[in-house]
């Protein structure tokens, strides 16, 4: 069966690929520039609500993103081999625990780039599921998108979640370091404050 294992990378495949590329891009984008401007701080009046606009939005276009995907999925050929269901379950759920929990220990603010903002947390979060792994956002999204490919048993997924593997790598690369230099930032104007005080 070759030619079920040549996936047809027709126009979903590739809207689906266009809109897993642009998501991280863009709100690397926006967070940079709210960062360096406060471009949304100013549009919309005030750190927490230009947060709160850009965590509906980011939220939007993930739906969206994973809305594409599935269909994209739906209109391939199926490929028995990639066909795991069993496993595929077990990745969307451990995927979707991992997503879900870091949600909750970050908060609004905390999973939507609100340090970009000036909100930043007093101390890193280092329970569940930070002790697990430093990004499961990350990871649980690439576990549900390889999930979902083992459910459906398509060759076009494991092309797109390595996509998502790719570009999150890169994300990390990129946010990471930023992030780190935020809070450091904070802990010199803090010292700095301190010495002040002792003069």
């Amino acid at each position: 069966a070759p030619q079920y294992f040549a996936c047809d990378c027709g126009l979903t495949v590739k809207v689906s690929a266009a809109t897993i590329a642009f998501n991280p891009i863009f709100w690397n984008i926006v967070a940079r520039a709210e960062y360096n401007n406060r471009t949304l701080t100013r549009i919309f009046g005030g750190p927490y609500r230009g947060c709160y606009f850009l965590a509906v939005t980011i939220f939007s276009l993930g739906i969206l993103r994973d809305h594409v995907f599935s269909v994209a999925l739906d209109e391939q050929p199926f490929y028995a081999p990639v066909h795991q269901p069993i496993l595929g379950a077990t990745l969307i759920a451990s995927g979707s625990v991992l997503v879900v929990s870091s949600m909750w220990a970050l908060g609004v603010t905390g999973t939507y780039l609100g340090d970009y903002f000036g909100i930043l947390m007093d101390a890193p979060v280092t329970g569940f599921p930070f002790n697990v792994t430093g990004s499961p956002m990350y990871w649980g999204s690439t576990m549900n998108f390889l999930g979902v490919t083992l459910w459906k048993g398509k060759v076009a997924g494991l092309l797109l979640t390595l996509e998502v593997l790719i570009l999150y790598i890169f994300a990390l690369r990129w946010e990471d370091p930023f992030t780190a230099e935020i809070y450091a930032k904070r802990e010199r104007q803090r010292t700095r404050n301190k010495d002040v005080k002792n003069l």
